[in-house]
């Protein structure tokens, strides 16, 4: 998936958290060979060419599908899941795995909390101590080294965050509508949500639409809180944003 992973479990008898590790791990390489854009023997890469139908692939393809099709329908469209005129649901495959990968480890008997952190997005599950919360920076793009909030999974026991920006990989996010990079006024789009399969989606269909139009669009999803940075400096968030920070 062309970036770095890591974890931070607490709790839990050690041979089974490895053995779960090692599982969960096992589970992004899988993800990344099953979903590879880049890799021509992938199987997303063979339905695109028409080698393989939905229903030859493995059992995750049609889940991911559904999910990034649900996607597209939340965001009217600005959550795109076709690329060049084939099916393309890379852009919901990280936050889905590592989601998928924190809810795995948490199963361990005894964990009591789970991190998993996939470039940035990450997935929080339980608390890392008995009564004190998780606690995640969100980088300031336009001020190397600096933090823009901290955001606390404090009275909730599933906290994803995620960000959508150019800082880290330039203008890589595309207007779904024209195919060219998103002409947009914002420099990040962080959003606060319980699942990172969700959060991941929606900081990138907001990023897309723009500061006003995002934050909007953002404020009319159950559940949902954010943080946008324009490139003018200015810092807008959602009504219900200031319960996680601090």
């Amino acid at each position: 998936m062309g970036t770095v992973f890591s974890f931070d479990v607490r709790g839990g008898e050690p041979s089974a958290v490895r053995a779960a590790l090692g599982a969960a791990v096992d589970g992004l390489h899988r993800a990344d060979a099953v979903f590879s854009t880049y890799r021509a023997d992938s199987e997303v890469s063979r339905l695109a060419r028409g080698e393989l139908t939905v229903a030859e692939c493995a059992p995750e393809v049609a889940e991911v599908l559904e999910l990034a099709a649900e996607a597209e329908r939340v965001s009217e469209g600005w959550f795109g899941t076709r690329h060049r005129g084939v099916p393309d649901p890379t852009g919901i495959v990280k936050g889905w795995a590592a989601e998928r990968a924190a809810r795995l480890l948490a199963r361990v008997p005894g964990v009591r909390g789970v991190g998993v952190n996939g470039g940035g997005d990450v997935q929080l599950l339980g608390e890392p101590e008995a009564g004190r919360p998780w606690r995640v920076g969100v980088a300031d793009p336009l001020r190397a080294g600096g933090l823009a909030a901290v955001v606390s999974s404090a009275g909730v026991t599933e906290l994803s965050v995620a960000t959508s920006g150019t800082a880290e990989r330039g203008a890589h996010i595309v207007d779904p509508r024209t195919g060219l990079p998103a002409d947009t006024d914002l420099v990040s789009a962080t959003v606060v949500a319980p699942r990172l399969t969700w959060a991941d989606c929606w900081a990138t269909a907001a990023f897309a639409r723009g500061s006003r139009a995002g934050l909007a669009w953002l404020e009319s999803l159950p559940g949902v809180e954010a943080l946008l940075l324009t490139t003018q400096d200015e810092v807008l968030r959602t009504g219900g944003l200031d319960r996680y920070l601090g």
